[in-house]
């Protein structure tokens, strides 16, 4: 966007020149940031720019445009700067605190849907989530599965603070308990109970790829939101000891992993007893969604250290 001078802008003209300079920085995707940062800075929905074109913008809501538009420049992730995500049709406030919510795990969601539409009875489908950040997860479950309780945690109160605003904003924060636990010291609290499901988004991304992330997230993004500082595999890992621990008879586990893990993971699980282990692709193509069913293990051989 060319240095502000002393001339009147309308939303087009002022759409048409962040557009063009957006695209000459290298930004993907540069109408459609544009369209969101404006309609942020003009509170006006997106559809309104196109039917106000001719709008004049004073000059306050210019500045107001200028200092987040300046600051996508600078990489920092759209929806940090807007303040929100979309998942599965829902406003999900975010901020530095917490991963943005990607396309990907809605054929996460998406599963344990289709499985809790398989079961009968009338008692509540407990869920255990595991790593819950901005509580995208659960929120969604929360929202669209009728008759459930969910249990979420993360070492991150910071993280947990987030989810609760977006499990108080969706209405279903008394659907959701949400603990700080760290998953890799002893889980006492939550082996006094079992659960029918275990669902978990956890960091992924290797230590040596690390640095070929995108500036974007690498450099804007928690890092402890998206790699285990080791091989990508350590929740995996714990996933499989715990998992029997954790869950009633054939409960089920269902895991998003990360580009050419699915089968490492598959296998791992395998290894550990897990059962009837399925792939799911995500709507790109990848293998995206590990699930598998596991025997409820005797806990005085409990592994929770």
């Amino acid at each position: 966007m060319p240095e502000e001078r002393e001339q009147s802008w309308t939303i087009r003209g002022l759409m048409k020149a962040a557009i063009d300079h957006l695209q000459k920085s290298g930004i993907d995707n540069a109408r459609l940031n544009v369209e969101l940062l404006l309609s942020h800075a003009l509170e006006l929905p997106r559809i309104t720019l196109y039917t106000s074109f001719e709008r004049p913008v004073t000059r306050d809501e210019v500045r107001r445009f200028r200092s987040l538009y300046e600051r996508r420049l600078k990489h920092e992730p759209l929806q940090y700067i807007v303040g929100s995500a979309s998942f599965m049709g829902l406003a999900i406030q975010v901020d530095p605190r917490v991963l943005i919510p990607r396309p990907e795990t809605e054929s996460l969601i998406e599963q344990v849907m289709m499985r809790c539409g398989e079961r009968s009875g009338a008692d509540p489908v407990g869920i255990l989530e595991v790593g819950t950040g901005s509580g995208n997860i659960a929120v969604a479950l929360a929202k669209y599965i009728k008759n459930i309780s969910v249990c979420s945690i993360d070492i991150s109160e910071e993280a947990l603070a987030v989810a609760r605003v977006n499990a108080g904003a969706h209405g279903v924060d008394t659907l959701i308990e949400f603990q700080r636990i760290d998953f890799f010291e002893p889980v006492d609290q939550l082996l006094r109970r079992r659960f029918d499901m275990l669902v978990s988004n956890p960091p992924y991304i290797a230590r040596d790829e690390w640095e070929t992330l995108q500036e974007e997230v690498r450099g804007h993004e928690p890092a402890g939101a998206l790699t285990d500082g080791n091989d990508g595999l350590n929740f995996y890992r714990r996933i499989g000891e715990l998992a029997p621990l954790l869950l009633n008879d054939n409960g089920s586990v269902f895991v998003e992993v990360g580009f050419g893990q699915a089968e490492i993971v598959r296998q791992m699980f395998e290894d550990t007893g897990i059962t009837g282990l399925t792939i799911t692709r995500d709507l790109d193509g990848v293998p995206r969604v590990v699930c598998g069913q596991c025997r409820a293990r005797a806990r005085n051989t409990a592994m929770n250290n």
